[in-house]
């Protein structure tokens, strides 16, 4: 990484690091259109990025120029390896030196998160973990049977588990997809909406069918459906089957009875693969129904083979409000 930094402390507030960059046309687009990506950067950690020739200097406290300075390479790097930079990665590396270290990042720890990312490789895309708890969710997919993915809504949990399940599926690891959830309203009856048992169900199906669309071309997805190589249906519907050579994806799974739990992972056949996803503060059933979910974790956890995965609102990848709400939450759930 052709990267020279230079400190200038001058005193404790006109403090200043100085960056010199090797590749100006990679400087053009870390820098972003009008200088955007830098406006995030000083916005998020309160600093000042100035930006001359091939040059960055970062004016501010110290803690915060080391922070702005791991993002700032670690962004960097990201071009260097060729990849593209989308506004959620800077995002993602604002948060990287706070969530992964203690402390900033060093040059020599940038290169090592680099070096031990996931990368999932569908038809249509590659897709990135863009934080630590996406990144040992993915490894968590691939190293283990039976995974929970735990925590709030925008942190990725359906989107990287369907990912993982394409590129096994592509990869000739399992032979098909199963996509479930349970049939839950949130609020409306079921009864009530309009057509065929198919047509009830498909809106509650609507999220998985978003990610397939992102990883496979859309009439590969419809033949795929058509041939029954990707399955899609309510969870109810899995009771008498033995599910082998398949990866298998429940989704909203705090709304599934504690039967129903106990009924889907006992589905789990030779070579399958099941990803649990759910958020236990979103629970949607009857007043005094058990959760399904919550009694699983209760019951399975410390078993071996198994795993499980946390995430929090600083694992929100969609607006940024969403990232606010999900803390507001989080604070009145704890008074």
């Amino acid at each position: 990484m052709t990267i020279h930094s230079t400190l200038k402390d001058k005193t404790e507030t006109s403090a200043e690091t100085s960056i010199t960059f090797g590749n100006n046309r990679l400087l053009i687009d870390l820098c972003g259109e009008l200088d955007s990506n830098l406006t995030k950067i000083e916005s998020a950690i309160d600093v000042q990025i100035n930006h001359r020739g091939n040059v960055l200097t970062i004016v501010g406290e110290l803690d915060s120029r080391k922070h702005a300075e791991a993002t700032l390479r670690a962004l960097y790097g990201r071009l260097e390896d060729g990849r593209e930079m989308e506004p959620a990665d800077v995002d993602a590396a604002i948060r990287m030196p706070a969530e992964i270290f203690e402390e900033p990042l060093s040059s020599d720890q940038i290169e090592m998160f680099s070096g031990d990312r996931v990368e999932v490789r569908t038809r249509k895309k590659v897709v990135e973990p863009r934080t630590k708890a996406q990144n040992n969710y993915v490894r968590s997919l691939f190293d283990h049977e039976l995974v929970f993915g735990l925590g709030p809504a925008g942190t990725g949990k359906t989107y990287l588990a369907m990912a993982v399940a394409v590129s096994n599926l592509i990869e000739g690891k399992v032979d098909k997809i199963i996509l479930s959830r349970p049939a839950v309203e949130a609020g409306e009856r079921l009864g009530f909406l309009p057509g065929d048992l198919k047509e009830k169900v498909d809106p509650y199906m609507q999220p998985l069918y978003d990610a397939l669309n992102d990883f496979l071309p859309a009439k590969q997805v419809e033949k795929m459906i058509e041939d029954k190589v990707i399955e899609i249906a309510p969870l109810a519907f899995m009771r008498g089957r033995t599910l082998s050579r398949a990866f298998v994806i429940l989704d909203e799974a705090q709304n599934a009875t504690t039967m129903q739990m106990k009924m889907f992972l006992t589905r789990l056949g030779e070579g399958s693969r099941m990803a649990i996803n759910g958020d236990t503060t979103q629970i949607d059933l009857p007043r005094g129904v058990t959760s399904g979910l919550v009694q699983a974790l209760e019951i399975l956890e410390g078993v071996d083979g198994i795993g499980f995965t946390k995430f929090t609102a600083v694992d929100v990848i969609r607006h940024p409000m969403v990232a606010k709400i999900v803390r507001a939450y989080e604070a009145a759930s704890t008074r």
